[in-house]
Formats: C-alpha cells, sequence, structure tokens
C-alpha cells in the first residue's frame, strides 16, 4: 500500500502563524506537525508516501524531510496550486498511486492508534475510520445501523445524525483515483471526501473502524494549542521518526 499526506493549503485559520510557513510545518511539542502523520504512515508499515504541498512551502518540506531515507522511507513530493476539495489529493497522485491500494492521511491530523493490522487486512473497497466525539457537527459523520454497519455519511449535517466523527485517515483500492476525478464540487466549490466515501459505501464496499485512542485535528488556534498537550503528554513518545 501507498501513503499520501495531505499538507497543502494556506493555513487561514492559523494566521498569523502561517503568514510565514505551512501549518504542518509549525512546532508541536518538540517535532514539526508533519512528523505525526508521517510517523502514523510509517508505523503503519507504509515506506511508499507522497506529499502533497502548497507551492511556495515545497523547498521547506524538502530541506525537513529530504528523500526520507533516514526513515527507512522513500517520500515524493507534489504542488497543490490550489486547494479544491481532499479527493485532490487522488487527482494530484494519480501516477504515484497507480494500481495500487493506498491510504491518505491529513497534515494535520494526529493519532494514537496504530493501524498496521487494518492495513494487512485491507484488500479492496475502502475502509475509514470513527470516533465518538462531542462535537460530531465540525466533520463528517456517520450513522450506524442496529447491526452497526455504515448506513449514512453526511459532512458536517446541520441536524445531529451520530456521535461518530469520520477522522482524516482512509483506506482505498486504486479505483479510488477515477472515482475522484468525476466528482463534482459540492456548494462549497470544492470536491467532498463523504462522496468518496458514499461511492463505495452504496456498493456494500465501505467498513467503518471504531477508532479509541487519541485522534487530534490541530486545525484551528484552539486545536493547534490542545495539540501541545496532548503531544507532551503522551503522542511524542510514540514517535519512531
Amino acid at each position: 500500500m501507498r501513503g499520501i499526506i495531505l499538507s497543502g493549503g494556506s493555513g487561514t485559520r492559523l494566521k498569523p502563524l502561517t503568514n510565514i510557513t505551512s501549518k504542518q510545518l509549525l512546532p508541536v511539542y518538540n517535532k514539526p506537525m508533519i512528523y505525526y502523520p508521517l510517523n502514523t504512515l510509517l508505523k503503519a508499515g507504509i515506506r511508499e508516501i507522497m506529499i502533497i504541498v502548497a507551492p511556495e512551502r515545497a523547498g521547506d518540506y524538502l530541506n525537513l524531510l529530504g528523500s526520507g531515507s533516514r526513515f527507512g522511507a522513500k517520500l515524493t513530493y507534489e504542488i497543490q496550486d490550489k486547494p479544491s476539495g481532499l479527493p485532490e489529493a487522488f487527482v494530484i497522485g494519480q501516477n504515484f498511486v497507480d494500481q495500487e491500494n493506498v491510504a491518505l492521511i491529513l497534515g494535520d491530523n494526529l493519532f494514537e492508534n496504530d493501524f498496521s493490522k487494518d492495513i494487512k487486512k485491507f484488500k479492496s473497497g475502502a475502509k475509514i475510520f470513527a470516533k465518538k466525539v462531542p462535537d460530531p457537527e465540525r466533520s463528517g459523520v456517520v450513522k450506524f445501523d442496529r447491526n452497526k454497519k455504515a448506513e449514512k455519511i453526511v459532512e458536517k449535517p446541520k441536524k445531529w445524525l451520530s456521535d461518530y466523527a469520520i477522522v482524516g485517515f482512509y483506506l482505498y483500492d486504486h479505483r479510488v483515483l477515477e472515482v475522484a476525478k468525476n466528482l463534482k464540487p459540492s456548494t462549497r466549490g470544492e470536491t467532498e471526501i463523504v462522496d468518496l466515501h458514499n461511492w463505495y459505501l452504496h456498493r456494500h464496499e465501505l467498513e467503518v473502524g471504531i477508532i479509541k485512542g487519541i485522534w487530534h485535528d490541530a486545525g484551528t488556534i484552539e486545536s493547534y494549542y490542545e495539540a501541545q498537550i496532548l503531544a507532551k503528554k503522551k503522542l511524542h513518545k510514540q514517535l519512531i521518526i
């Protein structure tokens, strides 16, 4: 399986911190934020990784991470000129993914979980992950039926649907490349990752795993501050890079 870290964007919610650097290059306790999603992929056994970055920050990532050889990985870099939705990662990464299965992780998401077993078992279709949270309306939300099977997935629902938010780590087979290319933008002007989930869900090829460990999205000032505390207390001890 190959891995993609989506680390583009302008980090508008973290300005003025991001006026001079990428959000994912900001420090989280004693390491740059990008180390955490990279660590998640490496712990899961993924060694071929593409990092998608904003054009003005590409040199910074290359200076920091290089070829990835010191991590036992092979890193490649691609430019995202303008963020147009999470599925764009698969349009940009089409040649990189080719006919392989692929894991996508968001560059500002921090995890405690080890996903290696999930990746070893993954053959085809799609697998996403959810966590019970107090504020699911901030994310994509999955509703389960009485048999704990995913029944409905909605992006930031206006009405309560479920307590289970979809986290920023996703597994897909290579068909996701073609699906992503044919998605239509939503009213926000971007393609939506939930449309990819629903493509597989409607074909009964989507599995949803429940995670119990720490998941933290460090995309706002408040959550970035909280990330420092989580990293100092626990997450930095799990880094293998």
